[in-house]
């Protein structure tokens, strides 16, 4: 049984949006071994873009010719990269996500082979992701006075966006009240380990952020949306 293409869609978008902003960082990257870091992630995330859309259509038409209200990611991914503490925060959040949903999807969460299959394997990649984060969150959260401020500011900034990661998709058979409770977990030992804590304030809430799924978008996004479509939009049916 295939998935559901609106399931398709938003674990594409999800990572599609992702992989765009991570790839804002060349060139710009406070390391050199950084820029290396951030590309490789950006990259695989776009293969998992790639796989998920192509499954759900066309993935060029998917990626160039859709408008802003048609994507369904989440408004995390698609913030605005902000400094490097804003960038590691957002990749603590969505990388501990993502690991903890594929694991339930390539362990029966759904009934498409295909699915499961991209899940197991991308599931490595993503634990990848995730490490990197954790290691930087030490590293800033556990540093100098100034980088302590910003890793706690980014967290505190990018939290009500975090809500929005356990909605249910509808197709996927995952315990959603169960992953959201250990994400928290897991992302509470980071934040422990490095002199953090976990920002307060409810992530579900009146004044919290998450409509992505419903194709409504930050301000931001559709700026971006702009640039990524640019191209192929200026010129439609172009061959290289």
């Amino acid at each position: 049984m295939s998935a559901p293409r609106t399931a398709l869609l938003a674990l594409g978008d999800d990572a599609l949006v992702l992989s765009h902003r991570l790839g804002e960082w060349a060139g710009h990257a406070p390391v050199l071994e950084e820029e290396v870091a951030l590309a490789n992630i950006a990259l695989d995330l776009l293969g998992q873009a790639r796989t998920l859309l192509s499954m759900a259509g066309d993935e060029d038409e998917l990626t160039y010719l859709r408008e802003e209200r048609d994507f369904t990611n989440v408004q995390l991914v698609e913030r605005p990269n902000g400094d490097f503490a804003h960038t590691i925060a957002r990749q603590l959040y969505f990388s501990t996500h993502q690991e903890l949903l594929y694991e339930r999807l390539a362990d029966g969460g759904t009934d498409d082979g295909e699915l499961a299959a991209l899940a197991a394997k991308a599931v490595k990649e993503v634990a990848y992701h995730r490490d990197h984060a954790e290691h930087w969150t030490l590293r800033l959260g556990d540093g100098t006075d100034v980088s302590h401020e910003r890793m706690r500011a980014a967290l505190d900034g990018l939290w009500r966006y975090t809500g929005e990661l356990s909605q249910p998709i509808e197709g996927l058979d995952v315990d959603w009240d169960g992953l959201r409770e250990e994400w928290t977990r897991r992302v509470t030992a980071v934040l422990e380990r490095a002199s953090l804590s976990l920002p307060q304030g409810p992530r579900n809430a009146s004044w919290a952020a998450g409509a992505g799924r419903q194709g409504v978008h930050t301000e931001p996004f559709g700026r971006m949306l702009a640039e990524m479509q640019h191209l192929h939009r200026s010129h439609p049916g172009a061959s290289w």
